[in-house]
């Protein structure tokens, strides 16, 4: 066992009273493992990984490959160029998705899923064409967003050369962030977990409401086409 992850367990997580490990901290020691074993392509394979399971939180993957940069296990250099290499191959992957899914098939979808109709995707469409580019550079600075963005961008076909430039871009002023604080606060990285449990909780909370008004004034339209007909 390395000298790092002895480290990491001998350190409780903060807010816990019995000293018991959370799962970042479990998640934690297994990113430092994987780094330190293969070195920052393991790095990018973890955020690889978090883009195709945003349940996993960059916000604390990331400031993993910092804290085993500053370890000397590799520089800083290469922990920032293989986690936005990690982050542009996992949205790639769900860009992959998006494009094989279509607009064609999520409009058959959508037909057979209750308040949602194919007109719907075809909106979503044309909102992406419009503002696509936009959503994706942004897109990858908010948890979850960060791997959903992807799929739209596939079904709308946005070309491969900009959705690799815009996704590239992003992620390397995210993961810059959260690397170099990992680098940074060394031991003291459980700092970040405070901000990350509440960051995730705002995100989640923001598209509770965001899907909650959808269905509402999904329900309001239905109701008037019926009083109408």
């Amino acid at each position: 066992m390395t000298d790092s992850t002895l480290t990491l367990r001998a350190a409780p997580a903060s807010g816990s009273a019995s000293g018991e490990q959370s799962w970042l901290t479990s998640l934690s020691e297994w990113a430092v493992s994987l780094m330190e074993i293969i070195g920052p392509i393991g790095a990018g394979i973890a955020i690889a990984l978090e883009n195709l399971f945003p349940p996993l939180p960059s916000e604390v993957v990331l400031p993993m490959a910092g804290l085993t940069a500053s370890r000397g296990s590799f520089t800083l250099f290469e922990a920032l160029l293989w986690t936005t290499l990690g982050s542009v191959v996992g949205a790639f992957a769900l860009y992959g998705l998006g494009r094989w899914l279509g607009a064609a098939r999520l409009r058959a979808i959508a037909a057979k899923v209750p308040l949602l109709h194919p007109e719907d995707v075809d909106r979503t469409v044309a909102w992406f064409e419009r503002h696509g580019g936009k959503a994706v550079f942004f897109g990858r600075m908010v948890p979850i967003f960060r791997s959903l963005i992807s799929i739209p961008a596939g079904v709308a076909k946005m070309p491969l050369w900009r959705f690799g430039l815009l996704t590239a871009a992003g992620s390397l002023i995210w993961n810059t962030i959260f690397v170099l604080a990992g680098y940074l606060l060394g031991e003291n990285w459980h700092v970040i977990e405070q901000y990350a449990d509440i960051l995730q909780y705002v995100v989640i909370g923001g598209v509770a409401v965001g899907i909650a008004w959808f269905l509402y004034a999904r329900v309001r339209s239905l109701l008037a086409s019926r009083r109408d007909a």
